[in-house]
């Protein structure tokens, strides 16, 4: 289902940043590539998608690390953006363990598709459209048939507002 939204993605002429969890990527390590090949970004999202925000440092670190060796034994590189799991906001505690590993920018998001809810696709359209607005960084889950089946949706509705998905490299960077 990756494959789909990426694919999804690339025919709306859209970039995206996946922030992958590592041991999605062990499951499914030839995504790493496919994912940089079609011109995305791809970071880190911990190892094992835990709640990261009830973890002591010890912890943190061994979520943040060992995704980042993940990332960079597919690709030669951790990857630029690192986002906290089950949390919007990073800690203290997590910025300064996400900066120990090398992550510059622990990322958030503004606007919540609900879409691992599964509630549907125009459900997803219409909570992404309802909130979205320039500069906002949106949270899409991979592995979901409602995102995919929205994506096209939600592209052609941002391009009627005269916006348009970017990754966070474009977002963020000066």
């Amino acid at each position: 289902m990756a494959d789909d939204l990426l694919t999804e993605a690339e025919r709306a002429r859209a970039q995206v940043t996946v922030l992958a969890v590592g041991t999605w990527l062990e499951q499914y390590p030839q995504m790493a590539r496919r994912i940089l090949g079609g011109g995305h970004d791809l970071g880190n999202h911990t190892l094992h998608h835990l709640d990261i925000a009830a973890m002591d440092a010890s912890g943190a670190y061994a979520e943040i690390a060992g995704c980042a060796r993940r990332l960079h034994a597919l690709t030669g590189s951790m990857g630029r953006w690192f986002r906290p799991s089950q949390t919007r906001y990073a800690t203290a505690l997590i910025e300064r363990t996400a900066r120990k590993v090398g992550y510059r920018t622990c990322v958030s998001y503004d606007v919540d598709s609900l879409d691992y809810t599964d509630p549907g696709p125009d459900a997803v359209v219409a909570t992404v459209l309802g909130s979205a607005q320039r500069g906002s960084i949106v949270s899409l889950h991979l592995g979901h048939g409602g995102t995919v089946a929205a994506l096209p949706a939600i592209v052609h509705g941002l391009a009627r507002r005269r916006l348009r998905p970017v990754t966070l490299t474009e977002l963020l960077s000066p």
